[in-house]
């Protein structure tokens, strides 16, 4: 197993910050206004048992950025959440890990990395589902709002 900062950034933060500007940040952007789009009324009351994933620790933003990438790729393969979404939201992940130069715990979610870079989505149009709040959506839709401001938070500190 790799240990927990699985990251060789080393000292990057130029090359971090044109990746980050450039591509990452807008997919982020993009990724919120998706999240925008999908009423979530029932996501607002439920509190998540691993609220540590979405913590941005002071001084860990890479790790804290490493852990929540890694942990958004397990949606991926949730049915119940619209493939487009999914699909961006593994981009994003897949993103932040390359950018920083990281790796997850578990190879297995590397290759959805490979998937997502690799094949285009094919093009059939998901809807989707109106009915009942759906959990997984609410996790993931508050895992990425949290990387995004930890995002925010390790940007102010290296482009200062």
């Amino acid at each position: 197993p790799v240990n927990s900062s699985s990251c060789a950034m080393g000292n990057k933060t130029t090359h971090i910050r044109e990746k980050y500007e450039n591509i990452l940040s807008h997919d982020i952007d993009e990724l919120v206004n998706m999240s925008a789009e999908y009423r979530d009324r029932c996501c607002k009351n439920k509190k998540h048992e691993n609220s540590k994933v979405f913590f941005c620790n002071d001084t860990q933003e890479i790790e804290s950025l490493q852990r929540m990438a890694c942990n958004m790729l397990r949606f991926f393969h949730k049915q119940k959440i619209s493939k487009d979404y999914r699909w961006k939201a593994a981009l994003v992940s897949c993103g932040t890990l390359q950018v920083l130069h990281c790796k997850c715990e578990r190879h297995k979610k590397e290759k959805v990395c490979t998937q997502v870079n690799t094949h285009n989505k094919d093009t059939e149009k998901s809807e989707q589902s109106k009915k009942k709040c759906n959990q997984e959506f609410c996790e993931l839709k508050e895992n990425i709002s949290s990387l995004r401001s930890c995002w925010n938070k390790f940007e102010k500190i290296i482009f200062r």
